[in-house]
């Protein structure tokens, strides 16, 4: 076997977790295969690295259908966001629910028997996302002989100076995809190019929108290269078509333009509102929400209640000292703060312990503690000064928590934790240590947070033995 090597008549046998498939050669060598891999499809595969115990490989064309794919309408496309849109939403929970329970699989050699409860599907598994990032700029392929310098879209998948045009996104709802579809029209009608990374010309890079669910309010934000010599015109254009689109759609009720004249094609830069309120307010569980341009919020709404409801309920002992841990914007810490005497919301990003704070005030909330600071440090620094917690709830990023943190918080000897992760694979690492501790998983509940992709999130309840 060589490497670029085609291999034929390879039958995907499951999807791991990071949405790839998983196959055996006739040897019982182990590929990985990326590319759209369906379990049941058999397929051909390029050879991309030869390990030791496996091969990664990418699939090149599919010789035979799975049985579980089905048709999806014409007018969906399948971006990176929404690769298994092929696989039926019952499947989907089925799959992610087994590579939930197989991170799990080395804990058992500490606690042979872990109670898993079954998944919680979204309530919607189309159209659910309240927030969208798209992006203009080029599709330039000598190999393809595509020569077209105004797309808008997503990326396409590993090139970063290529963009897929959308002309229907599943994940947003009708009102979303009428506004960007309103919005292409009319920058393709300008006569300002879409931003070259390579050249690091053009003007038109990003446009996030933003909703509410239950107020229905939305948020549009352009990002464009303020660098383009004819910036000044371009930026009056933006303002011009706000008009138009806001008399359109009713439910605009904030515009806001970025400069960024950077190299990283991200949203970023200094903000100017061009138009409404500052933010959208989003309810969740009975408290308001505000979303700024930049606040980190759940995007599916409907399915952060089960998610938020769901570690409210697994919490036995609702008094005493509660430390909210990777805190982000305190959504958590917030809900449950009626149930504990004191809540202390711990999070390194400024901005999100500044959203958590003004969020705290506008629902009346008095008895929680905003900390700007790494969960490490905040822990040592507590325990020295003589406090002490009752219980935890962690929601860290998706690398885990910090090897630093675990030892510090074990000290504080809290009754109970809840865990909350998007990464089975550092969440099954993390637990290990508090097991060894002498905690306990009394349940492990799956949420589909992210139907048609392969991100689930996962609640864990742990008691003190």
């Amino acid at each position: 076997m060589k490497k670029h090597e085609i291999l034929t008549n390879i039958t995907v046998q499951k999807l791991i977790f990071g949405g790839k498939g998983l196959a055996l050669l006739a040897d019982g060598k182990k590929v990985i295969i990326t590319g759209g891999a369906i379990p049941g499809a058999v397929v051909s595969i390029r050879v991309l690295k030869i390990k030791k115990n496996y091969i990664e490989a990418q699939v090149v064309a599919t010789e035979k259908k799975s049985p579980l794919e089905k048709e999806i309408p014409e007018n969906w496309q399948l971006y990176g966001g929404c690769k298994w849109l092929p696989i039926p939403y019952e499947e989907q929970l089925k799959i992610k629910s087994e590579q939930v329970e197989e991170a799990f699989r080395d804990l058992k050699k500490i606690q042979p028997k872990i109670p898993f409860s079954p998944i919680i599907a979204s309530p919607d598994s189309e159209h659910y996302r309240n927030k969208l990032e798209f992006s203009w700029g080029k599709y330039i392929s000598k190999k393809e002989n595509i020569h077209d310098e105004y797309r808008f879209g997503f990326h396409v998948a590993g090139v970063f100076d290529r963009i897929e045009n959308c002309r229907y996104c599943v994940l947003a709802d009708d009102t979303i995809n009428a506004i960007f579809q309103e919005i292409d029209a009319l920058a393709r009608k300008s006569d300002f190019p879409t931003y070259d990374p390579k050249r690091q010309d053009g003007f038109w890079r990003h446009l996030v929108v933003r909703k509410s669910e239950f107020h229905k309010q939305i948020m549009l934000i352009f990002s464009v290269n303020t660098n383009y010599e004819n910036t000044q015109d371009a930026l009056g254009y933006i303002k011009e078509i706000t008009k138009h689109l806001t008399k359109k759609f009713t439910e605009i009720v904030s515009v806001y333009i970025f400069h960024n004249p950077g190299k990283a094609d991200i949203v970023t830069g200094e903000s100017e509102k061009i138009f409404g309120k500052d933010f959208i307010t989003e309810r969740l569980l009975g408290m308001d929400f505000d979303i700024q341009p930049k606040s980190f919020f759940q995007v599916n709404s409907k399915c952060a209640k089960l998610l938020y409801r769901t570690v409210i309920e697994q919490f036995l002992h609702k008094n005493g000292v509660l430390l909210d841990l990777y805190a982000g914007t305190g959504t958590i810490g917030m809900l449950l703060s009626k149930s504990f005497e004191e809540v202390y919301s711990v999070e390194l990003v400024e901005s999100a312990s500044k959203d958590s704070s003004i969020n705290a005030r506008k629902n009346n909330i008095s008895n929680m503690h905003f900390v700007n600071a790494k969960v490490e440090d905040f822990a040592k620094e507590f325990l020295e000064a003589g406090n002490t917690a009752d219980s935890l709830v962690i929601d860290p990023p998706r690398s885990g928590m910090h090897p630093k943190a675990i030892p510090t918080l074990l000290k504080f000897d809290v009754r109970e934790i809840v865990y909350v992760s998007c990464n089975p694979a550092t969440l099954a690492r993390d637990l290990g240590d508090f097991l060894k501790a002498s905690y306990e998983i009394k349940n492990v509940v799956p949420v589909d947070m992210f139907p048609h992709t392969h991100h689930i999130e996962t609640v864990v309840h742990l008691l003190k033995k």
